[in-house]
């Protein structure tokens, strides 16, 4: 290849690697191109620099030599002129879509299309120029600071990022400045960093800031380009403000009827913070009301609710005063130097008078009475005032007896009225109003215990079904009763039993007292027998231990009764004589249970064999079909394993119908034995069934197969024809038997015979 002065100083680095022509090679084997962005006409005047570069010595200008271009980008970014070897890019180049595209140039004749030069390759690289600006991918911040934070306090960090080639120039080096936001904060021109620029920046008094922060790169040069983002800081609360109630004294007015653990007054002292840092503890410190009003913080508003503890009485005091201390929980050491953190103020609660009703002396009386008193006796009294009034009379009220009702109200342990016993207790509410105001009623509650006195005779605990064995044994206990009595006396019950003077010397039962106010019953005799005496009467004599003692008798029922080994009663009823002996009740049950289930299986195996004697009269409805016995050894006959219809024979004229053979290849199916299909009946074949049948029936040689079946007609139309040897010998007939041999080993002999032509019959 030839080159210019020109072109040998820009690839006198190059080397001097030699051609094929043996000339050196101005096209090393990679050449880097600085393009400059955006002037497109610096690329073609620096790329056609290089088309001396491209320009062979063996080119003669005669258009004989052409040149391409291949790689990334040839033909769509960059083409080549394949005349002169002109390189020239088609669209406007972008570093940061792409900053490498390597091409490869190669010399061709034009005739013969082969190489006159080794092929060079060519890496092009975009050189940047600043065409983009910074940008805050993160933007728009949010941060926050505490209020109150000393001078360089640091806030958030922002970021910028250029596309540009970092390593080039400084295109993409950038830094920071503030637009808004000044004199509160700074930023830091290198590094983002966004700091307080002013102390003691008070929530209070104003809680957000917005900030606008520029990055410019061109390190902030004239020239450079610049982006922005917004940063919103917010000031965080503090505890640098203490509580302070917005009034020294307060005055309430509550009437003396409030009830108890009701609100009298609600206050709350000021708290500029917020959160945590404004809440609070109230408590009252002094005062003459500290036991008769108490103060607790409501935690969703922060005020002080003051609630009474005791009942107010306008007549014996009419005001109470409190002091009253709000202080903040958390205390800030910081700031405690801007004052104490609590605040102090009064309270006066002015008590008003309210009309009241009267009042009884005593919330509850407790009084006794015995259950013997008789009407209209006293047996208490209460008394109550006019609590307005200090001159109202006292007013009584006598508490009568109206009789009494046993256990009559609610049953108690009067130990709390000073009595160790169990009473029933009587509770009476007594109302008293004014005259002048009726309006206002007082209440008054009394309580009354009946004592208990023995009234009561004790009795039979329960009514006693007593039982006693025909075989029972002397000594034997038949029963255990015990008693009750309505009465309650202070050391509780003691029951004594005995058996009455008339039944004490009775031979058939004793009575044991158990001392435990239980008795026993026992035998005294065996041998009860029904049929004599079915029912016993025994009268027990029950006397209790109070003072004055009461008795009385009760009469037990004894039942005689058949028992079983084990002592249970069986049966009780002397009409159970008349049953024939050894059948209870349960027994004739069972012996019924079976005759019902013998006559139930009488009637299925009834059922059973008149469904099973059907006539054996063949209906030509019907189907009949049973299977023929399979012989295994070779040449025993056709092997059909389909069901044979025995209705075939009812009739000499027959309908054929061809079936499948299951032991026929499908080849030769059309040689299959026709199955038949049954026409109106012939009686002469039926009557001729019947009596091969009957045959079968009583031939004592017969095999024990489950059919005989007889076949007397042996059809004619056979599709096969007749394959008798005689026939085939005689007759001069072309009939090919080749097919015998696909019928398997059974039909080899018949293969043999005839599966090979006339020749092998004599072989």
């Amino acid at each position: 290849m030839a080159k210019t002065g020109k072109d040998t100083q820009r690839v006198s680095n190059f080397g001097n690697d030699k051609n094929s022509f043996g000339s050196p090679l101005i096209f090393p084997r990679t050449i880097k191109f600085h393009v400059l962005l955006p002037d497109i006409r610096i690329i073609f005047t620096y790329l056609h620099i290089a088309d001396s570069l491209l320009h062979s010595d063996v080119d003669k200008g005669d258009g004989s030599i052409k040149y391409i271009l291949s790689g990334e980008g040839a033909s769509s970014i960059f083409i080549i002129d394949e005349n002169t070897g002109d390189i020239h890019a088609t669209k406007r180049l972008d570093r940061e879509e792409q900053a490498y595209y390597t091409l490869r140039a190669q010399a061709l004749d034009r005739l013969t299309n082969k190489p006159v030069e080794p092929e060079s390759e060519f890496v092009i690289k975009i050189q940047d120029i600043n065409d983009n600006e910074p940008k805050f991918l993160d933007g728009p911040y949010t941060a926050g600071v505490p209020e109150m934070s000393p001078v360089g306090t640091s806030v958030v960090q922002v970021t910028a990022t250029d596309a540009d080639d970092p390593t080039y120039g400084n295109s993409a080096r950038v830094v920071y400045s503030i637009l808004q936001g000044q004199p509160y904060f700074s930023v830091e021109p290198k590094t983002g960093v966004i700091k307080t620029a002013l102390p003691n920046m008070d929530r209070e008094a104003k809680d957000q800031y917005l900030l606008v922060i520029q990055a410019k790169d061109m390190v902030g040069q004239n020239g450079g380009l610049s982006g922005t983002t917004s940063v919103t800081v917010t000031l965080t609360d503090v505890n640098d403000n203490p509580p302070r109630f917005p009034r020294r004294s307060y005055q309430y007015n509550v009437p003396e009827s409030l009830p108890v653990a009701s609100v009298v007054a609600r206050i709350k002292a000021a708290d500029a913070d917020i959160g945590a840092n404004a809440e609070m503890d109230y408590k009252i410190v002094d005062g003459d009301g500290l036991g008769i009003f108490k103060i607790a913080v409501d935690k969703d508003t922060q005020e002080g609710i003051i609630t009474i503890q005791k009942d107010l009485d306008f007549e014996a005091k009419t005001s109470y005063t409190l002091r009253i201390e709000a202080a903040n929980k958390d205390a800030d050491p910081r700031f405690l130097s801007l004052g104490p953190f609590s605040d102090m103020t009064t309270v006066k609660i002015i008590v008003e008078d309210v009309d009241e009703p009267p009042v009884f002396s005593a919330p509850l009386y407790p009084m006794e009475v015995s259950e013997a008193t008789q009407v209209g006796n006293i047996i208490g009294t209460v008394a109550a005032h006019d609590p307005d009034s200090s001159n109202s009379p006292v007013s009584e009220f006598h508490v009568c007896s109206l009789g009494h009702r046993e256990r009559k109200g609610q049953r108690v342990n009067s130990a709390e009225f000073g009595s160790k016993d169990f009473c029933v207790l009587h509770q009476l509410k007594i109302f008293s109003s004014l005259l002048e105001n009726p309006s206002q009623v007082g209440r008054g509650y009394v309580a009354i215990t009946i004592l208990d006195i023995n009234d009561n005779a004790p009795e039979f605990a329960m009514d006693y079904e007593t039982t006693v064995c025909e075989n029972a044994q002397p000594g034997q206990v038949i029963q255990k009763v015990s008693a009750v009595d309505k009465d309650e006396p202070a050391n509780g019950h003691q029951f004594y039993f005995s058996l009455t003077t008339d039944a004490t010397n009775n031979h058939n039962f004793s009575l044991k007292d158990n001392k435990d106010n239980t008795a026993s019953i026992l035998t005294r005799r065996n041998g009860f027998r029904r049929q004599e005496q079915s029912v016993y009467y025994l009268p027990i004599f029950i006397v209790d231990s109070g003072s004055p003692s009461l008795s009385s008798t009760n009469t037990l029922t004894i039942r005689v009764c058949d028992c079983d080994a084990d002592g249970v009663a069986q049966t009780c009823n002397a009409e159970a004589y008349v049953l024939p002996a050894g059948l209870s009740t349960g027994a004739l049950i069972a012996i019924l249970a079976c005759v019902l289930t013998l006559l139930v299986l009488i009637l299925l195996i009834v059922t059973m064999r008149r469904r099973k004697k059907e006539p054996l009269i063949f209906d030509e409805e019907r189907d009949i079909r049973e299977n023929i016995v399979r012989y295994d050894d070779e040449g025993g006959g056709e092997e059909d394993t389909e069901a044979f219809d025995m209705a075939a024979l009812r009739n000499l004229n027959v309908m054929r119908d061809t079936k499948t053979r299951r032991d026929v290849t499908p080849e030769i199916q059309f040689l299959s034995r026709p199955t038949f299909k049954s026409i109106p009946d012939n009686v002469i074949f039926r009557e001729f069934i019947w009596e091969r049948l009957k045959e079968a029936d009583v031939d004592p040689c017969a095999p024990p197969y489950d059919s005989l079946q007889t076949y007397a007609f042996e059809g004619n139309g056979s599709v096969a024809e007749s394959l008798s040897s005689l026939d085939s010998i005689s007759s001069n007939s072309d009939q090919n038997y080749d097919y015998l041999s696909d019928w398997g080993p059974r039909f080899k002999r018949l293969a043999d015979m005839y599966g090979n032509g006339q020749d092998s019959l004599y072989s």
